[in-house]
């Protein structure tokens, strides 16, 4: 199974926003941070808004942050939810194949796309941040320490 860009960067400014809690973000710094395009960002940041996700505080001093807490974001929901089309192969979808009415290949890849979410479904943000990882990725990302100074890259 291979995600897309799109649900890539939903994922990774997720964790961003996660890591740098209790503090706002903009989206200029999480694309800096990652070194990905501003414009891309911003529309994967305005779809997460909409799923309730981050809260988009507008105006001076405004900013993104998580709209619930990182326990309550589920990895898995998270992928189904930003990902346009989750078929692994093209039989899956509209296209058809010869072989459709005895193929037993599309059962086990249906099997094997619900066993990766299923996966994904037993993690949240929380665990993705826990045992000392918010604090890793806070300086790998060049995130203010508690502090307030920048702190690694």
């Amino acid at each position: 199974m291979r995600l897309t860009r799109y649900t890539d960067y939903a994922l990774r400014t997720l964790l961003y926003l996660g890591a740098n809690e209790p503090r706002q973000s903009s989206i200029a710094e999480i694309a800096r941070a990652y070194g990905i395009s501003e414009n891309h960002l911003t529309k994967v940041v305005h779809q997460l808004g909409r799923l309730g996700l981050v809260r988009t505080i507008r105006g001076r001093g405004g900013g993104l942050r998580l709209a619930l807490s990182p326990g309550e974001i589920v990895v898995g929901a998270v992928v189904r939810q930003t990902e346009e089309d989750l078929v692994l192969v093209e039989c899956f979808g509209a296209g058809a194949c010869a072989i459709t009415p005895a193929c037993r290949l599309r059962r086990a890849l249906g099997e094997a796309l619900a066993a990766f979410l299923a996966v994904l479904d037993g993690y949240t943000l929380a665990d993705l941040l826990a045992g000392g990882a918010a604090p890793d990725l806070a300086r790998l990302l060049g995130l203010p320490d508690p502090g307030g100074e920048r702190v690694g890259v």
